[in-house]
């Protein structure tokens, strides 16, 4: 087992003073890890990582009740790229910029998706896939995903 440490940092000097901050979050007992770059074709949805409750379920699933840890990085340095976090039921899209990440804490009850702007706070659901569709009709970006499982 192995403790995965991850720091987000922001660092600006603005008007002659340093603002920004940094925050470190420790993650205990990581047994598994996933990490891949894969190129996503432009026009099409590439599905970059799969979850199930139990991975010999599905293939190539990762574990969701034991995710711990998702990060998802555009690596290209100009196209945009849009994720789609798809749960059980629903699903939220969000565009990553180049050199930019998406970060979620867990796997399991993470995420709920709806159709208006009043959030109903309900019960969450799980992940059961990742998929990637890059913005524009020429970009083939590459995109890197990481996944600590406890």
């Amino acid at each position: 087992m192995a403790t995965l440490t991850t720091t987000l940092s922001e660092s600006i000097t603005l008007n002659g003073s340093l603002r920004g901050s940094s925050n470190t979050v420790t993650t205990e007992d990581i047994i598994d890890v996933f990490e891949r770059i894969v190129t996503c074709a432009h026009s099409q949805t590439t599905t970059i990582a799969t979850f199930a409750a139990s991975p010999h379920t599905s293939a190539g699933a990762i574990d969701v009740d034991r995710t711990k840890y998702i990060r998802i990085t555009n690596l290209d340095a100009l196209a945009e790229i849009e994720l789609a976090i798809v749960t059980t039921a629903s699903n939220y899209q969000v565009t990553i910029t180049p050199g930019n990440s998406h970060i979620l804490s867990q796997g399991a009850a993470i995420a709920l998706g709806e159709a208006d702007t009043t959030p109903s706070f309900g019960t969450m659901e799980d992940i059961a896939s990742l998929q990637v569709r890059p913005v524009g009709s020429s970009a083939n970006p590459r995109v890197e995903v990481f996944v600590a499982v406890a």
